[in-house]
């Protein structure tokens, strides 16, 4: 698994954002001193605050810094099919996705893309050992940990962390997970990417990262996205069970599942 993750290997960091013009300059310092030789995608939906025209006068813009402009505000897996097409058409070799409001520490990168060593998939999670939260309520942990008990009961996943957003991919492993052809657009983003992870028999590490709440912004959390989730997880279970697939049936098998 050495060939596309070694020291030649060409890594792109994508961060999707809307209304960041308070933090997306940290951020995009932040990234390039833990991984200084990575390239970075910032894709924005035509935020009004001017996030765009920051991440343009960026000392690193053009040369290591890149922007997509996109017309609407159109979703966070819209934004990320957007920046997985616009890397896989360039050819690099690591994909690395992350929050732009710092909730996703930029020092975990070098972690999340050591572990594509040895596994396909790497997240950075908040639910192993040594990983946590930082600044939430209490309501808010518990929300989390059910939802992520929720998914993991539903699908099957052994995944801790289902949800998480900070992930690292291997080229080969975003291809064969067919993500361009996914259909959620909330946080179920995240989700779906899990469960066809595990029926494509993919390998997952999980790295422990401290979440941190983000000080900077407004999230774009709501109960319409939670409803997503929680809807979209019962129709892939479903699904599964109209074509007879059992929790723990054979990779082979559940590939053609997962790509339906």
């Amino acid at each position: 698994m050495t060939a596309t993750t070694g020291p030649t290997a060409r890594t792109i960091v994508i961060i999707p954002t809307f209304n960041e013009a308070d933090g997306i300059e940290i951020v995009l310092d932040a990234v390039l001193r833990a991984e200084p030789s990575a390239d970075i995608l910032v894709v924005d939906d035509n935020s009004p605050d001017g996030t765009a025209a920051l991440v343009t006068a960026h000392p690193s813009y053009p040369a290591q810094v890149f922007l997509l402009n996109r017309p609407d505000k159109d979703g966070l897996g819209a934004a990320y099919r957007a920046g997985f097409a616009w890397a896989q058409d360039r050819d690099y070799d690591v994909i690395v996705q992350m929050d732009a409001d710092l909730s996703h520490p930029p020092a975990k990168i070098p972690e999340l893309i050591a572990a594509l060593q040895t596994s396909d998939i790497a997240i950075g999670s908040r639910y192993v050992t040594g990983g946590g939260v930082s600044n939430w309520s209490r309501r808010r942990r518990l929300i989390s940990w059910a939802g992520n008990a929720y998914v993991r009961a539903v699908l099957g996943l052994t995944i801790h962390d289902a949800t998480a957003g900070f992930r690292a991919f291997r080229r080969e492993s975003l291809e064969r997970l067919d993500v361009l052809d996914s259909r959620s657009n909330g946080y179920s983003f995240q989700i779906e990417n899990s469960w066809r992870s595990s029926r494509l028999g993919l390998t997952t590490t999980e790295v422990p990262i401290t979440f941190t709440d983000r000080t900077t912004g407004t999230s774009k959390m709501s109960a319409a996205i939670v409803r997503e989730a929680i809807a979209l997880v019962l129709v892939w279970r479903w699904n599964e069970i109209r074509h007879g697939l059992h929790l723990g049936a054979s990779p082979a098998r559940q590939s053609f599942i997962a790509t339906r």
